[in-house]
């Protein structure tokens, strides 16, 4: 966990690219930054390691190959607790702010009442992060000055992505607790693909991604309990060639969720889901091209 007082507007994100983009596939890591500003910092009431469990810690480090094979992987500095990228840009929790909310604001998702809005209220479901309100001016600020300029950047790499190939797809990188369970309360997942029930890309992707994971022996899910948040809905739109894929792994697969620090287990995984993107570097660039319809 390192701190900062504030995150210039140019460096609240950073892009992996590698020199030449080889595959229509584009690497997202929303979640897992870990550098805390210190204002924020002091705001909450949680301690240091408390603050830290919504983050998909590592995940982007996990998803660091895809450069080496020909894609790009785009991932926040500043973590979930402060702002959450997989949200609408308005999703606010009038229990969390001091000031009116603009009337476009969002107030009655399901997620805002779970205290898990743009602006977070709640880590982990549960633990309460502000010690009190905070202004509304506080939350406006950071989805003008770090919101926005991530999901500008997102654009424009689908955006150049598709231009070279005729299509792109949106990898949308997550972690999830160890606790979580998908079949009848029993069985726990290792990894969990969501795909918005099949809307939101090719089913191709989906099931490349599924048949390379599970042929190294992982439990694998679909769309239970994560179908895809806002990223996968909003950005997957295959019937103009635009695909998204979120995939969710187990936390327990890579970290000590405890320390939060990587278990030896760490570098096998990342390998592994090096041999996931291979898979899904083999699907013909025409089988991700818009559909006959969308382009009449």
């Amino acid at each position: 966990m390192d701190a900062e007082a504030e995150f210039p507007l140019d460096q609240s994100f950073a892009i992996e690219a590698p020199d030449v983009q080889t595959i229509p596939f584009v690497f997202n890591s929303p979640h897992s930054g870990r550098t805390y500003p210190r204002a924020f910092i002091e705001a909450s009431r949680l301690d240091p390691m408390s603050i830290r469990r919504s983050e998909d810690a590592f995940v982007d480090e996990l998803f660091a190959g895809v450069r080496d094979r020909g894609a790009p992987l785009l991932h926040a500095l500043f973590p979930r607790a402060f702002l959450d990228l997989n949200r609408e840009p308005y999703e606010l929790d009038p229990k969390l702010f001091s000031g009116r909310l603009p009337q476009f604001a969002n107030s009655s998702s399901a997620r805002v009442a779970g205290g898990l809005g743009t602006i977070a209220r709640v880590v982990a479901e549960s633990q309460e992060i502000y010690s009190g309100r905070i202004s509304i001016e506080d939350a406006l600020s950071r989805i003008r000055r770090h919101y926005r300029p991530y999901h500008d950047a997102l654009r424009r790499l689908l955006a150049k992505t598709h231009v070279a190939f005729g299509c792109a797809a949106l990898i949308d990188c997550h972690s999830m607790p160890t606790t979580i369970r998908v079949i009848s309360g029993r069985t726990r997942a290792d990894i969990v693909l969501g795909d918005r029930f099949g809307n939101a890309c090719a089913p191709i992707i989906m099931e490349t991604a599924d048949r390379a994971l599970s042929a190294l022996g992982y439990k694998v899910a679909r769309n239970k309990p994560y179908a895809g948040g806002f990223i996968t809905e909003h950005y997957g739109r295959p019937e103009r060639g635009l695909h998204a894929l979120q995939i969710e792994i187990n936390r327990g697969l890579y970290l000590d969720e405890i320390r939060f620090v990587k278990r030896p287990s760490f570098d096998t995984l990342a390998r592994d889901l090096g041999f996931m993107v291979d898979a899904l570097a083999t699907i013909p660039p025409q089988d991700l091209l818009p559909t006959r319809a969308a382009a009449e």
